[in-house]
């Protein structure tokens, strides 16, 4: 299994970044996915997962409405557009997969098997 996370940038206030992550070793059919995100110090934490078939969604309450995460499993594609960007949300991105079929959203980082190495995204002017 190997993720590979991209699209990371420095971006202004309140403009808008899409990041991505590539799949390979496995159906993605099988599996939903994850996005967390780390600031300096701070613990890894949960932003959003996807259901298998991409229709299932969850958010963490500080990016609910702002980001949308969405998939292409024919492409091996997860994606993370995130809108109306805060210099809170400056971290490295992971997008992650769980050790477990789906079975349900999932938040819990424990349940988190395979990551990717993280993308980095800066909100400042």
């Amino acid at each position: 299994v190997q993720l590979q996370a991209c699209g990371g940038d420095l971006v202004q206030p309140g403009r808008l970044l899409r990041v991505s992550c590539a799949s390979s070793g496995y159906s993605p059919d099988n599996y939903g996915m994850g996005w967390f995100r780390q600031a300096p110090g701070e613990e890894r934490e949960f932003v959003a997962v996807i259901g298998r078939r991409g229709v299932i969604k969850e958010y963490s309450d500080s990016v609910k409405g702002r980001f949308t995460i969405s998939r292409d499993n024919a492409k091996r594609m997860v994606y993370l557009q995130m809108n109306s960007l805060k210099p809170e949300d400056t971290a490295v991105y992971y997008c992650a997969r769980p050790s477990s079929t789906w079975t349900g959203p999932v938040r819990a980082r424990s349940a988190y098997a395979y990551w990717g190495q993280g993308t980095q995204v800066t909100v400042s002017s």
